[in-house]
C-alpha cells in the first residue's frame, strides 16, 4: 500500500505541473501589470507591434477581459480624437485589417509623406502603381489578363508587387494553369482600410468611361 501511494503521489505532481507552470505564468504577467495602467500598456504594446492588434490579442497578452480591453480601446480613441477637453493628437487610433494600430492623423499626411520622401525615395513606380489598381479592382486576376488591360508586359511589375508583399499568388487556374493574384492585408494597412470595399469608385477617374475596366467595378 505504501508503494502505491507514492506512485499516486508521483503521478499526481506530474499531473500538476503543467497547471501550475500555467499559473505561474499568469501570476508572473499579473504582477507584471500590477500598478500598470491598462490604457497605456495597450499604447506600448501598439508603438511596438508591427501589424493591427486584435482585442482578443491585446486581451491575451495583458491576461485582462476583452470587455475591459475593448473599454481601454475606446478611451485611447477618444484620448488621441481630442474628446473630453483632450488635446487632440497628430495620430490616431484606427481599426484595420481585423485589428488596432496607431497611425498619423490624415490633417498631417503631407508632412509626414515629404519627411519620408526625403528620408526614403524609394517608391513604387507609376507602372506598378497602376499595376496594383488592377489588381486591387480585379482581383483574383492573372498577369495575361492585367497584361491585357494595361497593354503593355507587366512580368517584372508583377514581381515587384509581390517582392513588396502587396499581392500574392491567389491561386492558379486548374484550366488554364495561369496564376491568378489577390492584394494581401499589407495593402490595406498601407492603405488604411479595413476592406476593399472602401475603394473609391473607380469610373469617375478613367478619362473615358470605363475600357479595359467591367461596369459594375467599384
Amino acid at each position: 500500500m505504501r508503494i502505491w501511494g507514492q506512485i499516486m503521489t508521483a503521478e499526481q505532481t506530474e499531473t500538476d505541473m503543467p497547471t501550475a507552470d500555467a499559473d505561474e505564468a499568469a501570476a508572473s504577467t499579473r504582477n507584471a501589470l500590477d500598478g500598470v495602467d491598462l490604457d497605456r500598456a495597450i499604447e506600448a504594446l501598439l508603438m511596438v507591434a508591427d501589424e493591427p492588434q486584435s482585442v482578443m490579442g491585446l486581451a491575451t497578452a495583458l491576461n485582462s477581459p476583452v470587455k475591459e480591453i475593448s473599454a481601454a480601446v475606446e478611451r485611447l480613441v477618444a484620448d488621441y480624437d481630442g474628446v473630453d477637453g483632450c488635446i487632440r493628437r497628430g495620430f490616431e487610433l484606427r481599426e484595420v485589417g481585423g485589428g488596432w494600430r496607431i497611425y498619423v492623423r490624415s490633417d498631417y499626411d503631407e508632412v509626414v509623406a515629404a519627411y519620408v520622401s526625403e528620408q526614403n525615395p524609394s517608391k513604387l513606380s507609376q507602372a506598378a502603381l497602376e499595376t496594383l489598381a488592377v489588381i486591387a479592382y480585379k482581383q483574383p486576376i492573372s498577369r495575361g489578363a492585367i497584361a491585357s488591360i494595361r497593354a503593355v508586359n507587366v512580368d517584372s511589375v508583377v514581381r515587384t508587387l509581390l517582392g513588396r508583399g502587396l499581392i500574392t499568388e491567389a491561386f492558379t487556374d486548374s484550366e488554364t494553369g495561369a496564376i491568378n493574384y489577390a492584394t494581401t492585408d499589407l495593402l490595406l494597412q498601407q492603405l488604411g482600410i479595413n476592406s476593399l470595399d472602401e475603394l473609391p469608385p473607380i469610373s469617375p477617374l478613367l478619362a473615358d468611361g470605363s475600357e479595359g475596366f467591367d461596369d459594375d467595378v467599384r
